[in-house]
């Protein structure tokens, strides 16, 4: 086995910046990127448990790299992640993602934004670090994420988000932080719908449009979908429309096509829990299951996302913390995921399946999509 195999993902961030001094490279910095990535999808969630897993395998990363060095102690990995630029990092994410996904018409790209808890650094004074981040629902693939800048918020960082994306034909949802005009005037400039969530942070257009679905005007149900499970009946109604010149005359949306109400009633047992919330979108109302589908694919970037960091791959729990590290630590686990989750011989979940990557080299290769 030669080196060749390492170049179908490695090369795609070959453009990142080495922030080391020539005198100290004893480990070329795509190997370092090789190991930690194979690392991370076998099931190593920190550098040092990183270093460990290159030296159980090393034999086999010396065949497949060409090593002259050995394995690169924790400390390196370390040190040159803390000081790889993640700005650069990400943009190379994008752009590899864009090879491996197929966004076609239609296609629900959601943006949220995840804090990394354990990654405040009270000593520092550093906040903890949160990333923005696009999930493309039927790719099942994060598209893209950006830092959130030290004293900024998500909507500084989806703008940015978005400029790295190929949205043409995508719709995109964004809750209630990212409910910006210019932020849907970008989408549409890039080729794509929105659907915004709405709270009170947009000063009375929530009001207005909440006023609307509980007048005499508001429109009736349009679509109704039942769901049931684990002792839980749940029952959502949507209601649309497209009549809003009233609307558009107090706000001023310029690509606003329709708003929409979801109400989701839900019962278990004797208790019954009935709410609803207010959307503004670009897409015309004359679909309102389809508008239904977005809206509840929204929620994918929290189930399939999320929720998956967390409890595969231990997000909440690290407390990498100096310089870039934890970010880019981020980064790299977003590309594991995305790798795993493109792998589909395999039909068992996440977290069995980096077990099996680390049991199995053939089964990694196929991970990385060399065989």
């Amino acid at each position: 086995m030669t080196a060749k195999p390492t170049s179908s993902i490695i090369h795609h961030f070959s453009s990142i910046e080495d922030p080391r001094v020539n005198r100290q490279k004893k480990h070329q910095l795509q190997d370092i990127f090789f190991i930690s990535i194979c690392a991370i999808i076998c099931g190593a969630d920190n550098w040092v448990a990183v270093e460990e897993f290159g030296v159980a395998k090393e034999e086999w990363f010396t065949e497949v790299l060409g090593l002259e060095n050995g394995i690169p102690s924790h400390d390196t990995f370390g040190e040159v992640y803390a000081a790889i630029d993640t700005e650069q990092f990400s943009i190379c994410f994008s752009r590899w993602v864009a090879d491996l996904a197929n966004i076609t018409e239609g296609e629900v790209i959601a943006i949220d934004g995840k804090c990394l808890r354990r990654s405040i650094d009270k000593a520092s004074k550093k906040a903890a670090i949160y990333m923005v981040s696009a999930w493309a629902q039927q790719n099942n693939l994060v598209l893209g994420q950006v830092k959130v800048d030290d004293k900024s918020n998500e909507i500084t960082a989806i703008p940015k988000l978005l400029s790295r994306l190929d949205i043409k034909g995508a719709v995109i949802t964004i809750d209630a932080m990212g409910c910006q005009k210019k932020i849907a005037k970008q989408i549409k400039q890039q080729g794509g719908d929105y659907v915004f969530s709405l709270k009170g942070n947009q000063g009375n257009l929530h009001d207005d449009v909440k006023t609307f679905f509980t007048s005499s005007l508001s429109p009736a149900v349009a679509s109704v979908n039942y769901e049931g499970g684990h002792g839980r009946i749940e029952t959502r109604s949507i209601r649309a429309t497209a009549d809003i010149a009233w609307l558009q005359e107090r706000h001023d949306w310029s690509s606003l096509q329709s708003i929409i109400a979801v109400t989701a009633k839900r019962e278990m047992g004797d208790r019954v829990t009935e709410e609803t919330r207010y959307f503004i979108s670009s897409l015309d109302a004359n679909d309102p299951k389809r508008l239904e589908r977005v809206v509840r694919s929204h929620w994918a970037i929290e189930n399939n996302l999320h929720w998956v960091l967390d409890v595969a791959f231990d997000e909440d729990s690290n407390r990498t913390r100096k310089g870039h590290s934890a970010a880019n630590l981020a980064v790299i686990r977003h590309i594991a995921l995305n790798l795993i989750k493109t792998e589909k011989t395999s039909k068992v979940g996440v977290k069995i399946k980096r077990l099996k990557a680390g049991w199995d080299n053939d089964y990694l290769l196929r991970i990385l999509g060399v065989i």
